[in-house]
């Protein structure tokens, strides 16, 4: 699953500044929390090995934002309880045609290394990110800015196509202009009003100067600008974080050092949740949710919350035979959602009906039709319409708990259809996402979605349209394309709104993946942790940790 994070996207004008509103991380109050024993301690925290080096313009996946998050902040930082937007590194965003925007940043802000946050160091991280021979996975989200193409020009043929792509014509793109060292403005190809509200993804961070001048050295030691910084990293170990007492932000930390440990399957994270030596998982495996058997163990020690994850399966459009629209119909109606979410989630999990989720600003009920609903005699005769013969291959990695539910899903297929479906494990989340990004998959893969920010687009351009940035089974449709092309111009969000669920609809005629479930999440902490919240991502809102 691409890790991202989510805010609530209320209605904006089109001349629109951001202000800071002194919203924290959420500190709450102390719950029985000792200050002196907090501001030494050690806390440790479950982590899935990063895919990639802790660059944030490169990372788009969970295991690699964890640590990212609190080493880096941007200029804008959302509300883990109330998912508002406000300003963070920001002094200001305006912008009078949704065009053209100046940023004026706050002054006196370090990096890790004692150098100032300067404009340049956004706007260098920027087109570096977006620079098409750097190969970064964030690439995309900067394709709005004017002169991306020039930076960064369409590969004709594809990614994995025999031809080379196009030698950029520019190494940084037009729309990015330091006016001082801190203001500088972006002017996009066209109007987006949503655009202030992304700023917050890590893809959007600050990078400092010594990154440019050494990249290697900064993999090996990755310096930020957030609350925390980095101090060691074991391959398959552990990464290991410690306060950043010079941070300038309202979100900092109280305790002193952060100990990521990396676990192969959320079972064995459990374990030692509950004898105590792990502080906080994210999310509760299958068989502590069986029977609800995590109350007796965990008791209030559980945290439990909505989330803005869905889960979904996705066909590798690169593999025959699921490159078949029929076929993905078909599938998609055998599985008895309503039955697996009961059976195996004890209900902390809702069928999904869309391809947005439903806290999300735009979402519209029962969007994927008839095709999200289980209906084995349906799914049969689209499954005769598809001439598909042989056996469905489900992959998924199984470090996140996902064997089980992926086991119950093949089942469900196999007893509708009657055809063969198998399960695929793959051991790791790193493992996982390589291959799905080397279009390697030779089956339909676990896929899933946390929104960068609260809006319908952000739940289908980055997945659906032509050659996005987490678009990974190579999906394609013209139509779709030009109607996301057409919401994100509309002259307001209503507009834009139904535009996005036109778009929404046609993706739904070819269901290149199918929606499985929302889920309510629950995790869990460690009796030393007094005051703990959790975030809509699951993740430990880290500044509200208390320790007893």
């Amino acid at each position: 699953m691409r890790r991202s994070r989510w805010i609530s996207l209320s209605a904006m004008p089109v001349a629109l500044a951001l202000v800071a509103t002194g919203c924290g991380g959420g500190g709450g109050d102390n719950a029985g929390g000792d200050a002196a024993a907090t501001a030494d301690a050690t806390i440790t925290i479950n982590e899935t090995e990063p895919e990639n080096p802790l660059v944030p313009g490169n990372t788009t996946e969970a295991g690699g934002s964890r640590v990212l998050d609190p080493m880096f902040t941007g200029l804008v930082e959302y509300d883990p309880q109330t998912y508002a937007a406000s300003n963070a590194m920001a002094e200001s965003i305006d912008t009078t045609d949704s065009k053209v925007f100046t940023v004026k940043l706050k002054k006196g802000w370090k990096f890790h290394d004692g150098t100032e946050v300067k404009a340049k160091n956004f706007v260098d991280a920027w087109n570096w990110t977006a620079y098409g021979p750097n190969a970064t996975q964030g690439a995309s989200f900067f394709s709005k800015i004017q002169g991306y193409s020039d930076v960064h020009p369409d590969d004709p043929d594809g990614a994995d196509g025999p031809q080379p792509a196009p030698e950029p014509t520019a190494k940084e793109m037009s729309g990015l202009k330091v006016i001082d060292d801190h203001t500088f403005e972006i002017t996009l190809a066209a109007p987006f009003s949503v655009f202030p509200v992304t700023l917050g993804y890590e893809v959007f961070s600050p990078m400092p100067d010594s990154f440019f001048a050494d990249q290697k050295a900064f993999e090996a030691h990755p310096i930020g600008n957030g609350p925390m910084k980095f101090v060691s990293r074991q391959v398959g170990t552990e990464i290991r974080l410690t306060r950043f007492d010079d941070y300038q932000g309202e979100d900092k930390v109280k305790f002193k050092d952060l100990v990521l440990k990396v676990y192969q399957s959320r079972e064995s994270a459990y374990a030692d949740l509950v004898s105590g030596s792990l502080d906080y998982l994210e999310e509760l495996p299958a068989n502590a949710l069986a029977g609800k058997k995590y109350e007796a163990d965990l008791g209030d020690r559980a945290i439990v919350r909505d989330t803005l994850q869905l889960q979904s399966v996705t066909f590798p459009y690169y593999v025959k035979p699921y490159d078949n629209t029929d076929l993905h119909k078909a599938v998609s109606m055998a599985i008895n959602r309503e039955e697996i979410t009961q059976r195996i989630f004890e209900g902390t999990r809702t069928p999904a009906d869309a391809f947005v989720h439903p806290l999300t600003d735009g979402y519209q009920k029962g969007a994927c039709g008839e095709y999200c609903t289980y209906n084995p005699t349906k799914a049969k005769e689209y499954l005769a319409k598809s001439g598909f013969t042989g056996q469905l291959k489900l992959q998924s990695n199984t470090d996140g708990g996902h064997q089980e539910w992926a086991e119950a899903v093949c089942n469900s297929v196999k007893n509708a259809l009657g055809v063969d479906c198998v399960f695929e494990p793959l051991t790791s989340f790193a493992e996982h996402r390589q291959k799905v990004n080397a279009h390697e998959m030779t089956g339909i893969y676990r896929s899933g979605w946390l929104a960068d920010y609260p809006s319908i687009e952000n739940w289908l351009t980055p997945l659906y349209r032509t050659g996005a940035s987490s678009n990974d089974g190579l999906y394609s449709n013209p139509a779709v394309d030009a109607k996301l092309a057409e919401a994100d111009q509309a002259p307001s969000k209503e507009a834009a709104n139904a535009l996005y669920r036109e778009a929404e609809k046609l993706i739904a005629e070819d269901m290149p993946a199918i929606p499985l479930w929302t889920q309510k999440n629950v995790a869990g902490r460690s009796e030393r942790l007094k005051n703990a919240q959790s975030d809509p991502q699951r993740n430990l809102v880290l500044s509200s940790v208390e320790i007893g």
